[in-house]
């Protein structure tokens, strides 16, 4: 059995942070121990909500907890999303350090989030270097969106070579894995969408149809994907082939649906046996 700790924020209504990343792994037959970085009603992306926002104590407090049952030798993983404050941050860097100590063959999964294309970074100040200076170094795999990858290495990154530089840079600063998910350079076709996984020097493409689908919570869970299948594989390649097909069908019924929320339950059967497969290339 395979045990993830997922440190995230948490909403009841819909699916984003943990919400988005838990069931995915547990419907590939993985243990999530989920701690929640806020529990608020829904996503923010509604313009309000209710709830609250947790802060780096009360994750070091269940982080605790966890380690006094005597099972932290046993996780394989820590896989951690949005991070409302630097405060949080290190809190989730910490619990990778336990969870280390106790199991030094544990992998850190961090999906960076700072911001994205046409939004720019909307992450509070200071979140954006700390992603870079502290929780980057830190990670084994990181998934950065297109915008992010840019952000992290300092780099612009219209054209395949530039990506692929651009990859090395934030490989250079700890991570063997990278994937780069909503990649767009100069040779993506219009109507299509990339997503890059990078490993020893080998970069492998899936290219997707572009579908007309925005809806919060993918990232989330393609990270979370992506993290199971490289645990199960340990082939940035298979794993990219199979995030890639999952989550294409996941949003494909989402938006056959005209939902606002992606339909993780209802589609869950994309997760195991994905509706449609792509090709996966080296490039």
């Amino acid at each position: 059995m395979v045990n993830v700790l997922s440190i995230q924020s948490h909403v009841a209504y819909g699916h984003v942070g943990n919400s988005a990343a838990v069931f995915p792994l547990q419907r590939l037959g993985i243990e999530v121990w989920p701690i929640h970085t806020v529990q608020f009603s829904n996503h923010t992306g509604y313009g309000e909500w209710t709830g609250r926002v947790y802060d780096g104590q009360s994750i070091e407090e269940v982080v605790q907890g966890i380690a006094d049952r005597g099972v932290l030798g046993g996780c394989d993983a820590v896989l951690s999303g949005y991070l409302g404050s630097a405060d949080i941050g290190h809190a989730v860097v910490a619990a990778v350090a336990r969870v280390r100590e106790a199991n030094p063959d544990a992998v850190y999964c961090c999906d960076p989030v700072i911001g994205d294309v046409g939004r720019g970074v909307f992450v509070r100040p200071g979140i954006e270097e700390f992603m870079r200076e502290v929780a980057v170094p830190a990670a084994d795999v990181v998934t950065p969106n297109h915008c992010e990858l840019g952000s992290l290495s300092g780099r612009t990154t219209r054209s395949l070579a530039e990506v692929k530089d651009a990859v090395a840079a934030v490989q250079a600063l700890g991570p063997r894995v990278v994937l780069t998910t909503s990649l767009v350079t100069d040779d993506t076709p219009r109507d299509a969408i990339d997503l890059l996984a990078s490993e020893g020097g080998r970069h492998f493409r899936v290219r997707t149809p572009k579908l007309g689908v925005s809806v919060n919570g993918a990232g989330d869970a393609i990270a979370a994907l992506f993290l199971a299948h490289w645990l199960d594989t340990r082939s940035a390649e298979q794993a990219l082939g199979r995030a890639a097909a999952s989550v294409f069908g996941l949003l494909q019924r989402t938006e056959d649906a005209g939902s606002r929320e992606i339909l993780l339950v209802a589609a869950q059967e994309e997760f195991v046996t994905p509706s449609r497969t792509f090709e996966v290339t080296e490039v």
